[in-house]
């Protein structure tokens, strides 16, 4: 059964603490959504579920109650022993960030999502962005959080949006089907944030051919001076190629980052492979 606002306060106490504004902790209260999370996971019997930033665990006991095991990666140590507390065995805690790096898992977290754990969350919003697609790239395939929704559009955002198209959403629809469920209002959580939330879901259906990493890799560096034209960064990444490669994927190279649709960073990306 979901928290209420009321026992949510009540387990921070308990832990002799107060939410946390730089590990982004706002918590869940209202119950509803908290089980639209869990359905939105199409939680089955024997599920792995990765739940990052699991706070009081409202919605840890909500996946446990659908069979899910739970692995509850917990970077706050006074909620990391709550959760081992009160959760005991039937979850494995750990107490750590889930990035390891800049573009680096955890490790165990990698390897849960290289076995086909989904995440499902309300995501700590300082570590979203890197977070979904790290865990696309490892083999996550689906992915359900709740997030600020300005990185919900940028996630959905087309070269019609302007600023909210960039890396983040080349990568993450070259890598998965987007949709945004649910926007959530500040009234939902505890302590309000000051800006609106969104509930994403992530299947993940990779595009590209070879290494997803790579590919990252590329549209970071292609994106790297988004109002500039493409050619400068291009030719950082194949040299003396990069006119044959523009010509490849049908393109001038006057064009900006920002113009191209995720298909043609995708066939650029191919076509700039090196040569065998």
């Amino acid at each position: 059964m979901p928290q209420t606002k009321r026992e949510i306060e009540a387990v921070l106490q308990q832990a002799d603490m107060r939410p946390r504004h730089r590990f982004g902790q706002n918590f869940m209260i209202e119950p509803d959504l908290v089980r639209l999370i869990a359905d939105a996971g199409q939680i089955e019997p024997g599920d792995r579920v990765i739940e990052v930033g699991p706070g009081t665990g409202t919605l840890t006991d909500e996946l446990l109650d659908r069979g899910a095991k739970v692995l509850a990666v917990e970077i706050d140590r006074d909620l990391a022993a709550a959760a081992r507390e009160r959760f005991g065995d039937r979850v494995e805690v750990i107490e750590d960030d889930a990035m390891a790096g800049k573009h680096e898992l955890h490790p165990a977290v990698a390897d849960a999502a290289a076995g086909d754990a989904k995440l499902v969350a309300n995501l700590p919003y300082n570590i979203a962005s890197p977070l979904v697609i790290e865990l696309l790239i490892a083999g996550s395939p689906l992915l359900v959080f709740t997030v600020q929704k300005e990185v919900a559009d940028r996630l959905r955002a087309t070269p019609a949006d302007g600023k909210a198209y960039g890396p983040l959403s080349v990568v993450a629809q070259s890598l998965s089907d987007v949709e945004v469920l649910r926007v959530i209002p500040p009234t939902a959580f505890h302590p309000r944030p000051t800006i609106d939330s969104a509930l994403v879901r992530l299947r993940r259906r990779v595009r590209v051919d070879g290494d997803l990493a790579a590919f990252s890799r590329f549209v970071s560096t292609l994106y790297g001076q988004r109002r500039k034209s493409i050619r400068n960064p291009l030719k950082a990444i194949v040299g003396d190629r990069v006119d044959d490669v523009l010509t490849s994927a049908g393109l001038t190279g006057s064009e900006r980052a920002g113009e191209l649709g995720p298909e043609i960073v995708r066939l650029l990306h191919k076509v700039a492979q090196p040569l065998h």
